[in-house]
């Protein structure tokens, strides 16, 4: 842990939208964080590295500097945990295997751990968050695509490999949508940000005759806030989508806890700010599919991290540990 000369750490969560990084002290205080958005970077990962680095020590020196920096820990998409690379991540634009430790380490000069990005939320949600004090809970990242960290018996899943717990990717429907990795009907497909957009499309385009807030937008637009908003104010078709989007998630939690029986389903990430509309629909498929002993057991609850601070601090729990 903090030793007396380098008492902090930095945490980076790296989504496939945005990239947040911070600050953090032993106590689990964000000193100071920022991020930059990882689209802008398609092309050229030498320059989005650049560009982290150039963030990241701005902010070091204008809060500690980079001599009281232990460790970096990174949450990211398809990141293991025993090799230090990202692999084959399908939401992030660049492809195969991607060394991300060592290009921070080289460039930073301290010590970089990193894991997935929803593992990395629930070892933050366990620390410091809902996941307080419980040995059981999964939690489910529901933001450009569909990550799950397992907690069972007080410690992360990694698996042999270091990759356990793609839940996300885990097939809902046969031969339904193409998903991102390569497989039809995944989770991710429908429950994501971009699977409720699809789910919008697609409602669009099978109920030509109904009337909905979102026809008023390029059906190439539209986005899960764009149905939120429209579900808010009343939009039936919008509802809609998110009824079926609880649904999906709701069957699919069914089945998970037949697996490893948690506590505790952690929603985290830009879609859980859709509050009742998703936990309610969620809530009563999962209990409708569980099997007898496990109904009225099992909880569905939101993050009680603030958005990027999960991941962040999830992520620089791992560095105290880095070498």
């Amino acid at each position: 842990m903090a030793t007396e000369n380098k008492p902090y750490v930095v945490g980076i969560d790296l989504g496939g939208t945005n990239t947040a990084f911070g600050i953090v002290d032993a106590r689990g205080n964000v000193l100071a964080s920022d991020s930059i958005k990882t689209k802008l970077y398609n092309d050229d990962l030498d320059k989005y590295i650049e560009e982290i680095h150039k963030g990241l020590l701005k902010l070091i020196e204008n809060n500690c500097g980079i001599e009281r920096i232990k460790g970096i820990g990174v949450g990211a998409p398809n990141a293991n945990y025993y090799t230090g690379n990202i692999e084959y991540a399908p939401n992030l634009p660049w492809k195969g295997i991607i060394p991300f430790a060592k290009l921070l380490s080289d460039k930073f000069g301290v010590p970089v751990a990193l894991t997935n990005d929803a593992n990395a939320a629930a070892i933050g949600e366990m620390t410091y968050g809902a996941a307080r004090g419980m040995k059981d809970f999964i939690m489910i990242t529901l933001g450009t695509g569909v990550g799950s960290g397992v907690v069972a018996n007080g410690q992360l899943i990694y698996g042999h490999d270091g990759f356990a717990g793609e839940l996300g990717h885990v097939i809902v429907r046969r031969n339904g949508r193409l998903c991102g990795c390569g497989n039809k009907g995944c989770l991710e497909t429908y429950t994501s940000a971009t699977g409720v957009a699809r789910t919008a499309r697609e409602f669009l385009e099978n109920r030509a005759n109904e009337d909905s807030l979102l026809r008023k937008m390029p059906i190439d637009q539209i986005t899960s806030k764009d149905v939120f908003d429209a579900a808010k104010a009343g939009d039936k078709l919008a509802k809609d989508v998110f009824e079926f989007t609880g649904e999906t998630l709701g069957e699919a939690f069914a089945d998970f806890v037949k697996f490893s029986s948690p506590e505790a389903f952690i929603l985290f990430g830009g879609l859980a700010k859709s509050g009742d509309m998703l936990l309610n629909p969620i809530k009563k498929a999962m209990e409708e599919n569980l099997m007898p002993i496990f109904k009225n057991k099992v909880k569905v609850l939101f993050s009680e991290m603030k958005d990027a601070d999960a991941a962040i601090l999830g992520a620089s729990a791992l560095a105290w540990e880095a070498k």
